[in-house]
C-alpha cells in the first residue's frame, strides 16, 4: 500500500495538478449545469475534467469566466481538461477536434487526453490509429497549445503499443478507479512510467455507498462513505474526480486531507471483491 499524503501532484513536465478533481459527465449543457460548476469552483476545485462526448463544453467555459468575473477562481489557477472523442481519432481529424473544443471552451486548454483507445477487438489497424492520434496530441504539446497531453481508459497493452511510437509518454492516464474496481496492472505500469492516474466514477456512481464494509468504515472514521472512497484513492496515488451537483456534499468531497485510512483497512478495501463498475471496457466501446 503507497500511502501518498499529497494536496497536489507535479506532472513530469511540472505541471502542477490538485489532487482531487471535480467531473462534469452528465451535467447539463444550460444554465443549471453552469451554476453547478460555479458552486464547484466557489467550493475550491482547481481540477475541471470535461470531454468533447460530454456535449457540456460550451457551459464550462461560462463558468469558468464567470468565477473568473466574480473573483473566486482565477483562471489561471483552473486547469481544464478535455478529450478527443472516438469519432474524432487519427492526426488531422484530432487537431481539427482540438480547434472546436477550444472554440466552444471560449479558453485555452489545460490537459487533452484521447478519450478511449481503439482497441484490437475493433478494428485490426488499432495500434496506427492510436500512435497517429498521439502524434497529433505530441504537436499540441510541442506547439505549447496544451500544458499536458494524456490517455484516457487505456489498459497496459494500449500503454506498451502507443510507447512503440510515441515521443512523449502520456503524463496521465484517466480510468475508471473505485473500490471494487482497481485495475492494479493498469495502476501499476502508469506509475512505474511516471503517468500520474486520474479516477473517474471514484464513487461507483453512488453503488458504494450501501456496501457494508465501506459503511463499517465511515463509522469507524467518523466520514461519509464518499470520502472513505476519495481517500483510499489518494493513498494509492490516484486523482479521483468525483460528481456530485450538491454544494455541500462539493466541500465534504474536499475534505479528506486530515486523515488517513490504516493499512490493514486499506486492503480490505483492496480485496472486497468486484463490485459497482460500470461495465464500460475499452475493448468493446463502439461510440
Amino acid at each position: 500500500i503507497r500511502l501518498v499524503m499529497k494536496k497536489d501532484y507535479i506532472l513530469r513536465n511540472g505541471l502542477v495538478v490538485p489532487a482531487i478533481g471535480f467531473g462534469t459527465y452528465k451535467i447539463s449543457d444550460d444554465k443549471e449545469g453552469e451554476d453547478i460548476l460555479v458552486d464547484a469552483l466557489r467550493a475550491g476545485y482547481r481540477l475541471i475534467d470535461t470531454a468533447t462526448m460530454y456535449g457540456n463544453e460550451k457551459m464550462i467555459g461560462r463558468a469558468i469566466r464567470r468565477a473568473d468575473e466574480e473573483g473566486f477562481a482565477k483562471r489561471a489557477d483552473v486547469i481544464l481538461t478535455t478529450k478527443v472523442a472516438n469519432e474524432d481519432r487519427g492526426y488531422d481529424s484530432t487537431l481539427r477536434a482540438f480547434e472546436r473544443s477550444e472554440k466552444l471552451l471560449g479558453s485555452n486548454i489545460d490537459i487533452y487526453l484521447i478519450h478511449w483507445p481503439l482497441s484490437e477487438g475493433i478494428a485490426t489497424n488499432w495500434r496506427k490509429v492510436n500512435s497517429e492520434t498521439w502524434r497529433a496530441m505530441e504537436r499540441l504539446l510541442t506547439e505549447k497549445r496544451v500544458k499536458a497531453i494524456g490517455v484516457s481508459n487505456f489498459k497496459t497493452r494500449h500503454l506498451e503499443a502507443l510507447a512503440e511510437t510515441a515521443e512523449v509518454l502520456p503524463m496521465m492516464n484517466q480510468v475508471e478507479f473505485h473500490p471494487g474496481w482497481m485495475e492494479p496492472e493498469t495502476l501499476c505500469w502508469c506509475q512505474n512510467h511516471g503517468v500520474l492516474v486520474e479516477g473517474w466514477s471514484p464513487l461507483g456512481r453512488t453503488r458504494m455507498f450501501d456496501h457494508a464494509l465501506l459503511r463499517g468504515l465511515a463509522e469507524k472514521y467518523g466520514r461519509s462513505v464518499a470520502q472513505i472512497c476519495l481517500r483510499w484513492a489518494l493513498q494509492h496515488g490516484v486523482v479521483p474526480i468525483p460528481k456530485t451537483t450538491s454544494p455541500v456534499r462539493m466541500k465534504e468531497n474536499l475534505d479528506i486531507h486530515d486523515f488517513s485510512i490504516s493499512e490493514a483497512d486499506m486492503e480490505a478495501i483492496d480485496n472486497m471483491g468486484i463490485a459497482g463498475e460500470s461495465g464500460l471496457d475499452p475493448d468493446t466501446i463502439t461510440f
